[in-house]
C-alpha cells in the first residue's frame, strides 16, 4: 500500500514556517503535488473545505 501518490521535491517557495514553527505549505507545492489531500491545508487550491464535508 502506497500513502503518497507521487513522491515531490521541495523547492524554495513550497513552503514557510508559521510562528508556531511549523511548515505551512503554499498553493505553489500543492499544485506542483497535483492532488488534493483532504486535509484542509490552508493554501489549498482545489477548493477543499473540511467544515463542509
Amino acid at each position: 500500500m502506497t500513502l503518497f501518490k507521487n513522491k515531490v521535491s521541495i523547492e524554495e517557495g513550497d513552503y514557510y514556517l508559521t510562528p508556531e514553527g511549523y511548515r505551512c505549505f503554499t498553493e505553489q507545492y500543492h499544485l506542483k503535488r497535483g492532488y488534493c489531500c483532504k486535509s484542509g491545508c490552508r493554501h489549498c487550491p482545489y477548493g477543499f473545505d473540511k467544515t463542509k464535508e
